[in-house]
């Protein structure tokens, strides 16, 4: 995999999770804030380790897979420069997730969480409403604070 490759994977991510929100959520404007890429192989994994180390610097480690610091990606919602390389899980088939900053979280909150296709998940640090819908490639979360509030990034 190239950089222009993982560049194009990380817009196709963003792309297909805008249409999920889209239909699911009044957030056509939300800006995405960070990507997670999930290895369908071993193989794949090691290689997008080594073009998100060209792009970018590791974050913070988690058991699930490095987050990096990343040159900003232009997509279609938003320059993004929070990126995830995530570990082969078989919980996770998709392609991927992008996560958005919603609009006034607290009443999209009250509003979606108890929608069919939304999760509402507790963190110790933050909070995220998950959006899943079978028909997608991809997954969608609204964190609160947003992702890069979280890392301190201006």
């Amino acid at each position: 995999m190239t950089t222009s490759e993982l560049q194009e994977l990380v817009q196709d991510i963003v792309k297909q999770a805008s249409n999920l929100k889209d239909k699911h959520a009044n957030q056509k404007d939300a800006p995405v804030h960070y990507v997670a890429i999930f290895a369908q192989t071993k193989k794949e994994y090691e290689d997008l380790l080594n073009i998100a180390k060209q792009i970018g610097n590791v974050l913070k480690d988690t058991p699930t897979g490095p987050v990096f610091k990343i040159e900003p990606i232009d997509t279609i919602a938003g320059s993004l420069r929070i990126l995830k390389i995530r570990i082969l899980d078989p919980t996770r088939p998709e392609r991927g997730d992008a996560d958005f900053a919603a609009k006034d979280y607290q009443n999209f909150k009250t509003r979606y969480s108890p929608k069919a296709g939304f999760k509402l998940i507790q963190r110790e640090t933050f909070e995220m409403i998950e959006l899943i819908d079978p028909a997608f490639n991809v997954r969608v979360y609204f964190s609160n604070p947003p992702v890069e509030s979280q890392y301190k990034l201006p």
